[in-house]
C-alpha cells in the first residue's frame, strides 16, 4: 500500500497529547485495510523515524486507530510539532 493511502490523518486529543509526552506515542486514523506492518512502514517512510511497535483498534464509529510507539532515539513530540498538531 502507498504510505499516503495508509495514514489518513493524525489524531490529537487530550489523551493523545499525554501519550506523546509520556509514552513517546503518536496516534493516527488509518485505512481500514491497513495492517500493523503497513502502518509501521508508512510512518517510517513519511516521518523519517524508527517505529518500535504498533497497536491497532477499530473505534465504535468504524474507524481504525493506530497507536505508534517510536524508538527511544526519536521523540514523538518532534514529529507532532513537524505535523503541526502540538
Amino acid at each position: 500500500m502507498d504510505p499516503y493511502d495508509v495514514i489518513l490523518f493524525p489524531l490529537m486529543t487530550e489523551a493523545a497529547s499525554l501519550m506523546v509526552e509520556k509514552e513517546n506515542k503518536l496516534v493516527f486514523i488509518v485505512n481500514l485495510n491497513a495492517s500493523k506492518n503497513d502502518v509501521k512502514k508508512a510512518v517510517e517512510e513519511l516521518y523519517e523515524v524508527k517505529v518500535q511497535h504498533v497497536n491497532l483498534l477499530i473505534t465504535p464509529q468504524g474507524k481504525k486507530k493506530a497507536f505508534v510507539k517510536l524508538h527511544p532515539d526519536y521523540r514523538a513530540a518532534d514529529v507532532a510539532i513537524k505535523l503541526g498538531i502540538l
